[in-house]
């Protein structure tokens, strides 16, 4: 079998380690530092997907976040990037929660797909990582980029 034709439950780690939104985000780092991972799926009491948690919603912690450009125009404050998005980043610097700093729109996949499809979803977006859900919404396994390399290089 090509590896590109297995599906998702064939590679996907299943039962991903994973935080609720209402953690701290001290023990959500501690969880990813231990286990070697990049990213954590945000679940809430039922087990259903709320958002993920990866290396980069931390960054701005360190970071900080740059005030926007302005400029003045005959009184009025005219920016020059999104405030919205900034108030988002400040947010996120400040967060002390889970649920301040993950990322709330997720991109998934179902265990039924190719794992083929898994690399086009994750080439497209530019991201690392898909959380695998059923058909309820509840976290099945999760599937990366290094998951996808180990089945090519035994193809």
């Amino acid at each position: 079998m090509r590896p590109m034709a297995k599906t998702v439950a064939e590679v996907m780690t299943p039962n991903p380690v994973s935080v609720q939104p209402d953690a701290l985000l001290q023990e959500a780092i501690q969880l990813l530092v231990e286990n070697h991972i990049g990213g954590l799926p945000v679940i809430d009491h039922s087990g259903k997907l709320v958002g993920i948690l990866s290396e980069s919603d931390l960054m701005w912690q360190t970071t900080g976040v740059d005030m926007p450009a302005y400029i003045l125009l005959l009184d009025s404050v005219i920016y020059l990037k999104n405030p919205g998005q900034y108030s988002q980043e400040i947010h996120k610097a400040l967060g002390q929660l889970v649920r301040d700093v993950m990322t709330a729109k997720v991109i998934t996949i179902g265990p039924g797909h190719t794992l083929r499809e898994a690399a086009q979803r994750m080439h497209e977006k530019r991201i690392r990582r898909l959380p695998v859900v059923d058909d309820q919404g509840q976290v099945v396994g999760i599937v990366t980029r290094a998951d996808i390399l180990r089945e090519m290089a035994q193809g």
